[in-house]
């Protein structure tokens, strides 16, 4: 083997090491599983510390069990929230998978949002089928938008992700209060932070109002069930996606090769951003119908967790 040749086979050999098997029935089912029951245990044993009695404690997890899964009910319920969490957790995901550490979700989730409502009350007469697309993908392209700051500012003067997407959390809050306070997005006759209704064509539809009228569960979980799928695709069946779990699992070796990391970087960012801007415009075209200054409900930040209890 000539010299050249030994060169040019040390980084495809390296980075087949750097990428793990993309699925390991331990790492991503039985830790997860564990990791739950810990919790549920360890939250007994501070309850226990705490002086509550043994029945209340059996009351609270035959109520936890009954909330989420008890009952048609409960079982829309939990849908529901888990969509947007779902959805921003895949984000976060695949930053990890990149290396990144993206604590900027919760502002991502709030700038796209936004975007999606804005698109949501505009456009009147227009069909579902174009207003609702339209939408979302104004609540995507916000969120990717908005990540990419913070990914250019790492790319470009190697600023760490942690302390820009933090910044940038605090000033999508300000921003969105800003705008709900002033036309045209405040709704007419409040003086409080409020934005007008989106209108119907640009709503995420009910799926089982046939049996029941009350139950919330909406399109959103088929919006889920795409991510999962393209999140998947990309990471496991393209060379971007080999390209951005290089990068997190070996940099160096990604960097000899010949990527280009400061793209990748980049790009992981928006495509982190997209998906919790997704989440966003989950909330407030499927859930409340508009926006107010709390309407992510620290979905974000909660993200982080799924992201992580996901062993990403």
């Amino acid at each position: 083997m000539s010299e050249e040749t030994k060169r040019e086979s040390v980084p495809e050999e390296v980075l087949r090491r750097a990428v793990v098997p993309f699925f390991d029935v331990e790492l991503m089912v039985v830790v997860p599983i564990l990791a739950v029951i810990v919790a549920l245990v360890l939250g007994g044993i501070t309850m226990i510390a705490t002086g509550v009695s043994l029945e209340s404690i059996g009351k609270s997890y035959v109520a936890l069990f009954t909330g989420s899964v008890g009952s048609l009910s409960a079982v829309s319920e939990t849908l529901t929230a888990a969509a947007p969490l779902t959805l921003a957790g895949l984000g976060i995901a695949l930053g990890f998978r990149a290396g990144l550490f993206n604590i900027g979700a919760e502002g991502q989730v709030l700038v796209g949002g936004m975007a999606a409502v804005i698109v949501g009350f505009s456009f009147e007469g227009l069909p579902i089928y174009i207003h609702l697309p339209l939408a979302l993908i104004a609540g995507a392209v916000a969120g990717a938008a908005w990540a990419s700051i913070a990914g250019w500012l790492r790319a470009a003067t190697g600023a760490h992700e942690v302390i820009t997407t933090i910044m940038l959390n605090l000033i999508a809050f300000r921003l969105v209060d800003y705008l709900l306070r002033n036309p045209p997005v405040q709704k007419l006759g409040r003086s409080d932070p409020i934005s007008k209704s989106v209108l119907d064509t640009a709503q995420l539809p009910h799926l089982f109002t046939w049996l029941d009228p009350n139950l919330r569960v909406h399109a959103g979980i088929v919006l889920v069930i795409a991510a999962v799928i393209f999140v998947y695709w990309l990471l496991f069946h393209t060379t971007l996606g080999f390209e951005f779990r290089a990068a997190g699992y070996n940099p160096d070796a990604a960097r000899y090769a010949g990527m280009r990391s400061g793209l990748i970087i980049v790009l992981v960012m928006a495509v982190a951003g997209a998906l919790a801007g997704l989440a966003g415009a989950n909330q407030v075209l499927g859930v409340l119908g508009r926006a107010s200054p709390n309407f992510s409900a620290g979905i974000g930040f909660d993200a982080i967790a799924v992201a992580l209890l996901g062993r990403s």
